[in-house]
């Protein structure tokens, strides 16, 4: 494609493009007599260029990045995303203050209580979206939440609990984190970040997502299992213990 087609696939000026190509940021098109020709590189390069610009990379940093990547920059722009892409498999729910004031201790007329709204954004629970709109990032942790309320529990204390869920979370989220960085990362980077190995490293993290999930979810219910035994165990022995005797034990 020529530039000028280029841009319109792209959504850039020939301006913008040719800028980045002298500064050494895209290869040089394939020349036939005075044409320049571009493919399918170009486009992949040039979408990788404005997602790190949009996530705050300047074009120095980005040239770096580029010049250290050792792959096919279809290969770095797919393990980009596949980085930047949200853990979680749940669609945010979008919720207007009114229908918040349900779950955060409000009503219709007062709306959410400020304090308990402040502490959910803070906990990463809620996002404000501006005006009266509010995104709540994990409808199931807000539909556990509403059941606690339903069993009596108070929002503030859900929250408490939300908070040390929170820091247990992000120990776990933290080792598998290092497991990559120190098991396949540094392996990868070590030799040299050679470019037939960057699908493996794509593969990888792509894996990476559900065995988090499962290992996670599988050691909270062998360790819930253990504590429902120990501690219902204790109370169930005490109500053992202060039932009346029977005329035949006294016997």
């Amino acid at each position: 494609m020529t530039i000028d087609e280029l841009a319109r696939r792209t959504r850039m000026t020939a301006r913008n493009i040719r800028a980045h190509q002298s500064r050494g940021l895209l290869p040089p098109p394939d020349v036939r007599g005075r044409t320049g020709y571009y493919g399918r590189e170009h486009v992949d390069r040039l979408e990788l260029i404005k997602e790190l610009q949009a996530d705050g990379f300047n074009l120095e940093a980005i040239k770096r990045l580029l010049e250290g990547a050792a792959g096919s920059t279809g290969d770095v722009l797919r393990f980009t995303r596949a980085l930047r892409a949200p853990f979680e498999e749940e669609e945010p729910e979008i919720i207007a203050g009114v229908e918040l004031a349900k779950r955060f201790g409000g009503d219709e007329e007062t709306g959410p209580d400020p304090a308990l709204l402040a502490r959910a954004t803070e906990l990463g629970v809620l996002r404000h979206l501006g005006d009266d709109r509010f995104e709540i990032r994990s409808p199931r942790l807000s539909r556990a939440g509403a059941e606690l309320v339903s069993l009596g529990i108070s929002t503030a204390r859900g929250l408490d609990v939300v908070e040390e869920l929170r820091g247990h979370a992000d120990g776990v989220a933290q080792a598998f984190v290092s497991l990559f960085l120190d098991e396949v990362w540094k392996p990868f980077e070590e030799a040299g970040r050679p470019e037939e190995r960057w699908p493996e490293m794509l593969d990888a993290l792509e894996r990476l997502r559900p065995l988090a999930t499962e290992a996670l979810v599988g050691i909270f219910q062998v360790l819930m299992t253990e504590r429902v035994d120990e501690h219902f165990g204790q109370v169930l022995a005490r109500m053992a213990g202060e039932q009346p005797e029977t005329d035949e034990e006294v016997a």
